[in-house]
């Protein structure tokens, strides 16, 4: 196809060109806010100034300073993407729709994970022509990560990754109908920290009208770092890069260098006299709130919130360490939140709750199933050959026939209805 006839969608900030395929349109790059430069990578995002002529949205836009992680043997590309791809511009959104018409369709945004310093728009695992084909308007979400994103800095707003999250909400709000969206019929979603990220959402009170459903994959009501815990992580920063813990100082250290320093801020204890850390030592980032999300619900809105029976899994199986403690790992990462999550919301909206518990034949059989083998099913990849052989996050064995179907489905019609096509949650059996 040319140029010429390529698709084309007028925006308030420009005209955007994107591809057109057998799944429908595509749309990619788009800036919702921004470019994040110098000190303003720690501000509130600003409103994008706009473009004259047509912006080519066939490319993907670059990904936000992070490091490479690692999990020994398992190859988990498919879920980080490809690290930092440099580029100043990457406060961005990517679209794929059946058409950019008058379609009207439920539209999902999607928040991806990453222990608040790595993954983009950019993983295969986030590709929705599923969704698209499916009859959903699909849009997934770059943020802020690291210390621009999350570390809490004098002079500087907190949760800068959340505040673009807020930012990109707003843009579908005002962007998405051209798209053949809906932007009265939002499903905000996100798994592992962007299953975090969204549970804040719920507890926002400016997030009001942006959205009405929410989905939390393998994320936590109760995962954000109180203030103190906050500013230990700050405190280390700043000494290993010699500098006051001020946002003025930060702003003039390249990324480079924020990347640097990241191993002097694992393992840190944030254990407090009042509160434990919720992320059990596996990041140094995290939501910085004085109350934790599930205890600040803003209610009225759709919830499906779940977790997988094996979580703590990966961080222990590929790294050849011993998996006993996997249970107890993976209760105190997103069990227990989930459950109070479950809890205080089924007093404020419709509350559906999912056990996801297909075991990944990865690593010789071990990995079973941990924290991100659902994702493959609700994106309805899981037959994809990237994501199979023995150090494939799915393992050398074929999905079961039709669990991605299932899986897929239930999260679509949950987008549609508020319904995934079961009964809603009792809070007695999570401790209500």
């Amino acid at each position: 196809m040319s140029e010429q006839e390529n698709p084309v969608v007028e925006t308030a900030a420009g005209a955007v060109r994107g591809l057109r395929d057998a799944a429908g349109e595509l749309y990619r790059a788009i800036p919702y806010a921004a470019a994040p430069i110098g000190p303003g990578r720690f501000t509130a995002p600003e409103p994008h100034p706009g473009w004259s002529g047509v912006r080519d949205g066939t490319r993907p836009s670059p990904a936000a300073p992070q490091p490479t992680r690692d999990f020994g043997r398992l190859d988990l590309t498919p879920y980080f993407g490809p690290g930092w791809v440099p580029g100043e511009e990457y406060l961005t959104v990517d679209v794929r729709t059946p058409a950019a018409d008058a379609g009207d369709r439920p539209v999902m945004v999607f928040v991806h994970g990453g222990g608040f310093v790595t993954g983009s728009t950019r993983a295969a695992l986030y590709d929705g022509s599923a969704f698209a084909r499916d009859g959903i308007v699909l849009v997934t979400v770059n943020y802020r990560l690291g210390i621009p994103g999350f570390l809490a800095l004098e002079g500087a707003p907190d949760n800068r990754g959340l505040l673009d999250v807020l930012t990109a909400l707003r843009w579908v709000r005002d962007s998405i109908a051209a798209f053949g969206g809906n932007p009265g019929n939002v499903t905000v979603f996100g798994q592992s920290a962007g299953a975090t990220l969204t549970g804040a959402l719920l507890a926002t009170p400016e997030a009001a009208g942006l959205f009405r459903r929410a989905i939390v994959q393998s994320g936590s009501g109760t995962g954000a770092f109180a203030p103190e815990q906050a500013q230990r992580v700050t405190a280390a920063a700043a000494a290993a890069l010699g500098v006051e813990p001020a946002a003025a100082a930060f702003a003039e250290i390249p990324d480079e260098r924020f990347l640097e320093i990241l191993p002097a801020l694992a393992g840190l204890d944030l254990r407090t006299a009042t509160a434990a850390d919720p992320l059990a030592g596996l990041s140094p980032f995290s939501l910085v709130l004085p109350v934790q999300p599930a205890d600040s619900l803003v209610g009225g809105l759709d919830l499906l919130i779940g977790t997988n029976t094996e979580e703590g899994r990966l961080y222990l199986v590929p790294q050849g360490k011993p998996d006993r403690t996997a249970g107890q790992l993976g209760e105190v990462l997103f069990g227990a939140g989930t459950a109070r999550m479950v809890r205080a919301h089924a007093e404020t909206g419709r509350t559906y709750v999912y056990s996801f518990g297909y075991r990944s034949t990865a690593l010789d059989g071990r990995l079973g199933a941990a924290h991100t083998v659902e994702l493959p099913f609700v994106f309805d990849l899981a037959d994809e050959p990237w994501l199979h052989g023995d150090t494939g996050l799915l393992g050398p064995d074929a999905a079961p026939a039709g669990l991605a179907e299932e899986v897929h489905g239930a999260w679509v019609a949950f987008a549609r209805t508020g319904e995934p096509g079961w009964a809603e949650a009792e809070p007695r059996r999570f401790g209500g």
